[in-house]
């Protein structure tokens, strides 16, 4: 069982930088690939960015790569995402989701299996 808790969403500028932290708590933390999603208002679930357990694998949205950085931290059961150049369509809640090895080269949220609360991130113009 993983337990995730995001924090770090807020309200921000565009241009502005905001870095999410998933806190995970459970002993498999190390061995799950590790992921973010966001939901913006009236729209579906959309992959962000994921991570495998070394952190020497990462899988970026088109449209997030260059913008965004995702890392890990096993040590503090942490998962990071550092947003830059942030946009006003960013504007989301941003989930924390935890899943087998297959949720890097197949980001989908049905493969993910543990999920956070979300944080929201409003990015004004």
């Amino acid at each position: 069982q993983v337990q995730l808790v995001e924090s770090g969403g807020g309200l921000v500028q565009a241009g502005g930088s905001l870095r999410l932290s998933c806190a995970a708590s459970g002993r498999t933390f190390s061995s799950n690939v590790m992921g973010w999603f966001r939901q913006a208002p009236g729209k579906e679930r959309e992959f962000v960015a994921a991570i495998n357990w070394s952190g020497g694998s990462v899988n970026y949205a088109d449209s997030m790569k260059g913008r965004f950085t995702i890392s890990r931290d096993n040590a503090k059961n942490t998962v990071y995402l550092q947003m830059n150049s942030l946009k006003p369509e960013d504007t989301a809640v941003y989930y924390c989701a935890a899943g087998p090895a297959r949720l890097l080269w197949d980001p989908d949220e049905a493969v993910a299996i543990y999920w956070g609360q979300g944080t929201q991130v409003t990015v004004s113009s």
